[in-house]
């Protein structure tokens, strides 16, 4: 089993925390603001890792059962990445999306490189996208369509407070 990073920023004084109670009504906040657009999607793909919990609690929200993700790696630590966004294995089922009104979810839009390359994946591939996010950064190359909340704070979100579970802890 490879075992991802776990950015511990405890030593961090300046940054957002996202609590698990403010989560569930960061995503219901999230999809009036789709609802109250007129868009409708038909389709929501999760930007794995961090997209996947928000993409969920939207899924519900809004009551769209087709649902899918794309994994793409790019932080490796606090503040660090990779150079560029990496699309991994699995990848999405891109045959499936032609034509359809697709809703791109991650829980942040930092530097707006990983939303860009999802974006524009997805649309090459003859999908209408929209993107929702629960932090846009106003450094980000790509405003998403809907944001829950802006900050230029690192953000500590619930799931990924705590380093993962080993046999050591």
């Amino acid at each position: 089993m490879t075992t991802a990073y776990h950015a511990d920023s405890s030593d961090l004084d300046d940054k957002e925390v996202l609590t698990w109670d403010r989560f569930g009504d960061a995503c219901r906040d999230l999809a009036r603001s789709v609802v109250e657009s007129g868009f409708e999607p038909e389709i929501l793909i999760a930007v794995a890792r961090g997209g996947l919990l928000p993409g969920g609690g939207l899924s519900y929200a809004l009551g769209v059962k087709l649902t899918d993700a794309i994994n793409v790696e790019f932080y490796t630590d606090v503040h660090e990445t990779l150079p560029d966004p990496v699309l991994l294995a699995p990848l999405l089922d891109t045959e499936s999306i032609r034509g359809r009104r697709l809703l791109v979810v991650d829980d942040v839009a930092d530097s707006g490189r990983t939303l860009a390359l999802v974006l524009d994946l997805l649309r090459e591939h003859g999908a209408e996208c929209r993107s929702a996010v629960l932090y846009a950064k106003p450094k980000s190359q790509v405003r998403p369509d809907f944001v829950w909340k802006e900050t230029d704070q690192w953000i500590v979100f619930p799931w990924s407070a705590e380093p993962p579970v080993s046999v050591e802890g």
